[in-house]
């Protein structure tokens, strides 16, 4: 997508940084500005945890308090229960269903403001503002948002604790491999390409889904992307919520930008 342009970024580092190669390259902590210091006090409860399963029934907790969603399931009527559906957990069922979906524009729309990469694809590929695809993830995005007060508060959060997760568990580690697998490019943005090294640079989708898994990649595609990801670009990983709570703990959310990706194929 030549007219690629980036927006203002409410993180620590500006958005062309942050979606750049060298970024991804040399990459450093990324941070939501004011969500740490709001919830200074659930951090540093945190800290005085050991076990990271404590840490994770204490995150759930506190998101319910803190955006009431225990007061939603304690109604037993069909507005609680709609409202609990559209809490974050609500959200990332809707991605893990269907990506391109009203959930999906949403959490497109979080990565857009706060790390200020537009998306490049939903249900098409974007070219542009005045594009059908980019009106659909517009459209898509203002109907989900509407659905939930504070919803990119929720995801402010999310984010927050997987990066505080990920770190307290191995803050030597920058960089992870995941997986994902495809049918084409058809929704990335090629940039460079070389066919005999099956090697290349793509810009991603301002949000993608990955896994650890490298056999599971192959159940979503007729070959695979590996790429080296930043730990500072992962916004979602499955695995740090109690297991159940969430179907689908092996996929990881990546927020995009250009990458350097290897082709495998069966």
């Amino acid at each position: 997508m030549s007219d690629y342009h980036y927006q203002y970024s409410l993180c620590s580092v500006p958005a062309w940084v942050i979606g750049s190669r060298e970024f991804n390259a040399s990459p450093t902590p990324l941070s939501v500005h004011g969500v740490r210091a709001t919830h200074a006090h659930f951090f540093k409860k945190l800290d005085s945890l050991s076990s990271w399963e404590e840490r994770a029934r204490i995150f759930q907790d506190y998101m319910d308090v803190a955006f009431h969603l225990h007061q939603w399931r304690e109604k037993d009527t069909a507005g609680g229960q709609l409202s609990l559906k559209h809490s974050y957990l609500g959200f990332l069922r809707g991605w893990l269903f269907d990506a391109d979906s009203v959930e999906g524009a949403v959490l497109k729309g979080w990565v857009q403001n706060r790390m200020g990469l537009p998306p490049t694809y939903h249900g098409g590929l974007i070219k542009g503002k005045e594009s059908n695809a980019y009106l659909s993830y517009l459209k898509d995005r203002m109907k989900g948002s509407a659905r939930t007060n504070g919803i990119f508060s929720q995801l402010d959060l999310l984010y927050e604790f997987v990066q505080y997760e990920m770190t307290r568990r191995d803050p030597d580690t920058t960089h992870i491999t995941l997986f994902r697998g495809v049918h084409g490019f058809y929704d990335h943005d090629i940039l460079e390409w070389d066919g005999k090294k099956g090697k290349g640079v793509v810009r991603l989708n301002n949000l993608n889904s990955f896994t650890h898994d490298f056999e599971r990649a192959w159940e979503f595609g007729t070959f695979i992307i590996e790429a080296r990801v930043p730990v500072s670009k992962i916004f979602f990983d499955g695995a740090f919520l109690h297991a159940g709570i969430l179907k689908g703990e092996e996929e990881v959310l990546v927020i995009g930008g250009v990458y350097d990706i290897s082709r495998r194929i069966i």
